[in-house]
């Protein structure tokens, strides 16, 4: 977790905001809104009340950030003893569903990377019912929906959802996590 607000980076969609840490944990998401209760809130406690991790799981050497001109589209480099990716963190222009995109780019070499989602909505109260699907995750909770999809394989832990895989050089992986009410159908897999 981030020690300063200075160490995170703000990304959003005009609706709702996310605060990136430095490490690549998500540790605030208000879905749909801003006034809506945090699906992550470790910037206010520890992990327990929610984040999304994802990072190099070896040693870092070296980080760098910045946002693609004109954009609130982050870029995080990663440089480690095998190699060197880029996190690439947004939130598009809204349609009808809230999401976070996250985007893992091999630039050099083969990194190890490691996930970890633990949802928490009500700014960290309410843990979900967490169901896995042929590409990621639902978990549901009162009138709140979060659906994870992913081509990587997932695991539950405890009551987290964690990964671990290797991005090679040229080799892209998105994850996207999409906010909606419970009282709309789910989106289909895709």
């Amino acid at each position: 977790m981030a020690s300063f607000i200075e160490d995170y980076a703000l990304i959003g969609d005009c609706h709702t905001a996310a605060l990136v840490a430095r490490d690549g944990s998500v540790d605030w998401l208000c879905f749909p809104r801003f006034d809506s209760g945090a699906c992550f809130a470790a910037l206010l406690g520890t992990q327990e009340n929610g984040r999304w991790l994802l990072s190099p799981a070896s040693q870092i050497k070296s980080i760098q950030r910045r946002y693609r001109k004109g954009t609130l589209v982050l870029e995080t480099d990663y440089e480690t003893e095998d190699g060197a990716v880029t996190l690439v963190d947004c939130m598009p222009p809204r349609s009808k569903e809230s999401d976070l995109v996250r985007l893992i780019v091999g630039r050099r070499g083969q990194v190890r990377m490691r996930m970890q989602l633990i949802i928490r909505f009500d700014y960290g109260s309410i843990i979900p019912w967490v169901r896995g699907t042929n590409n990621g995750i639902h978990a549901i909770a009162g009138p709140d929906i979060l659906v994870l999809q992913t081509n990587v394989a997932l695991q539950s832990e405890g009551l987290a959802t964690t990964a671990e895989f290797t991005v090679s050089e040229g080799e892209r992986i998105p994850f996207v996590l999409m906010w909606h009410p419970s009282h709309e159908p789910t989106p289909p897999d895709r």
